[in-house]
């Protein structure tokens, strides 16, 4: 049994902490229930402990787990559902949850026309001194904040864009509105400790560990249209990489 994908970017203890959700959301464990000991634990997941504390200290302050101090480790609430994101095509958080029949709202923070910082202007290939257009949003399932994002675009293509509805997928008002073919997108994907503003969006205690995503996305003429920074709650996503089989790579020099 492989419990951790090498290969995935996401930490390692995020993984097993996902992997004990889903054994919760199975029922194999009801609340109530106790865990197996913290050496079994690491064992399964072919882990150290330090790592399978790291894990089980996350879903205990997510509130999903209780150490009970010499007896063991119990599941104390059921695991929220966990909303599974797959990094193969491009998909919005519209798209996320209307698989799982969950009700979306948008709401927004800020909009408007900013200079653009230094990061802001490389990534989207800007002159100095450019223009964006900067757009925040809180997006949330049946009334629960799951993502605070903040989106930009090169301003003198999408100035029009702040007059319209900007609840909706930031993608499909892309090609919809501006017939932009999305045909690629870079991601990169680290975890952090949400602070301030943020943790106060998504209605989490600071520190609380979270999933932060960079995303440069690209139309037909492979330009950069919209850069997006997305925080997630780490306690309600869940990242899904497929991966293609296994190739050797050829060494260099080598003879065919």
């Amino acid at each position: 049994m492989n419990i951790i994908d090498p290969n995935n970017p996401i930490p390692k203890y995020l993984q097993i902490s996902a992997w004990i959700k889903d054994l919760i959301q199975s029922g194999r464990y009801e609340k109530g229930g106790a865990l197996p000991s913290e050496v079994e634990l690491a064992r399964i997941c072919q882990v150290n402990r330090n790592t399978l504390r790291q894990a089980v200290a996350e879903l205990t302050a997510s509130g999903i787990l209780r150490k009970e101090k010499g007896r063991g480790t119990f599941v104390c609430a059921e695991s929220p559902l966990a909303i599974k994101h797959q990094l193969k095509n491009i998909s919005s958080f519209s798209d996320d949850l209307r698989e799982l029949g969950i009700r979306e709202t948008t709401k927004i923070i800020k909009k408007g026309v900013e200079e653009a910082k230094e990061q802001v202007l490389k990534k989207l290939v800007l002159g100095q001194n450019a223009k964006v257009v900067a757009i925040r949003r809180l997006r949330s399932g049946d009334r629960e904040p799951f993502i605070y994002e903040e989106s930009f675009l090169p301003y003198p293509i999408f100035k029009g864009i702040l007059e319209m509805d900007l609840t909706a997928s930031m993608y499909q008002i892309l090609h919809e509105c501006f017939s932009i073919n999305l045909t690629r997108c870079e991601q990169t994907i680290r975890t952090v400790n949400l602070k301030g503003r943020i943790a106060s969006y998504l209605n989490v205690p600071e520190n609380t560990a979270a999933f932060f995503m960079e995303s440069l996305t690209y139309d037909g003429n492979n330009c950069p249209v919209e850069l997006l920074y997305s925080y997630y709650r780490g306690d309600k996503y869940v990242f899904e990489v497929e991966l293609s089989r296994y190739q050797i790579r050829q060494e260099q020099g080598r003879d065919e």
